[in-house]
């Protein structure tokens, strides 16, 4: 393992997403527990320390003249993106920054920033499965892939939202150091290895806006929060003091489904990620909650054409199939 400093050069700026900064950052720094040699650098366009989009005050190493030689680029996001411009200046310090490195990558809506500098022309890419349409209008002749949860093309590499940026970082340090020395730092930091990149990136029950009563609210609290639980229809009205019949007109009237088929829909979501961390079906069924191996399988029949084991084998090269 090469033991020269690998320069991870962050921008950020006012209205910064922190979790876009701390996230990455924090994978990078574990990695160095583990033998690598990350250095992170923070820099701003003129130097200036930023405030980011909660409030926390953000301070940086140096403006974007100053950093000469970093190996890996980072922009982060901002929730100002894309309902504003990208102002000249950071667009600017985005193609300085990226004419330097060896590769350079965006965290959620960071997208915004290279697509303003000209850095996705003619590029596949991706960002938060929200605004995935308007990267898309922002920047024509980029390929924009919403189901992703990041795209590499070339040297240039895009995320999906906030925690999409955490697997990306995994997936940098694993191209540096090999899948061992990734697997420690996910598995210390508790996080997935790999999530697929070709599946949805964000969970199917969380797609639409949160139930408006704040008794459902709880219901999909509860079962989203522990998916193998007792969540019989009979269990889950007992939590509410309300009849069976009432929690599934609730269900029906603002989520359009009833509550097995929402359960349902959360523990298929668990065993999607079990299959992707390397457990078997059958233990991807028990851990999620299935009744049996049975009930997976025709789950996953039913809403994606293909059992678990052939799920397994398709998204075990994901990482690869995202490779520009």
């Amino acid at each position: 393992m090469s033991s020269h400093t690998h320069r991870v050069a962050i921008l950020v700026y006012d209205g910064v997403k922190l979790l876009d900064v701390a996230g990455p950052a924090e994978v990078f720094t574990e990695a160095n527990r583990f033998g690598a040699h990350y250095r992170i650098v923070l820099v701003s366009p003129n130097g200036a320390d930023v405030v980011s989009s909660n409030g926390i005050r953000i301070a940086v190493d140096g403006d974007t003249e100053s950093e000469r030689d970093p190996h890996t680029f980072l922009v982060a996001g901002a929730d100002v993106y894309p309902s504003t411009p990208v102002a000249h200046d950071l667009a600017r310090a985005a193609q300085t920054l990226s004419a330097r490195a060896a590769r350079t990558a965006a965290i959620c809506t960071g997208a915004f920033v290279l697509g303003a500098a000209g850095l996705l022309e003619g590029k596949r890419a991706t960002t938060h499965w929200k605004v995935t349409h308007q990267l898309a209008a922002r920047c024509p002749t980029t390929r924009v892939e919403p189901d992703a949860i990041y795209v590499r093309d070339g040297t240039t590499y895009t995320s999906a939202g906030v925690t999409a940026g955490i697997d990306l970082a995994l997936a940098l340090v694993e191209e540096d150091h090999g899948p061992d020395l990734t697997r420690d730092v996910a598995r210390a930091l508790v996080v997935y290895l790999q999530r697929s990149g070709g599946q949805s990136q964000f969970s199917a029950p969380l797609q639409g806006p949160p139930p408006r009563t704040p008794a459902l609210r709880k219901i999909t609290d509860l079962v989203t929060a522990d998916p193998p639980g007792n969540h019989s229809l009979g269990e889950l009205a007992k939590h509410l003091n309300l009849s069976p019949r009432h929690l599934t007109r609730l269900f029906r009237d603002e989520l359009s489904t009833t509550p097995a088929r929402f359960v349902e829909s959360i523990r298929f979501d668990m065993a999607k990620a079990l299959l992707d961390q390397g457990h078997t079906a059958t233990q991807a069924a028990a851990l999620a909650g299935f009744p049996s191996y049975e009930s997976l399988r025709r789950v996953f029949a039913r809403e994606l054409s293909i059992s678990p084991a052939a799920y397994q084998r398709r998204f075990a090269t994901a990482r690869r199939g995202n490779a520009g």
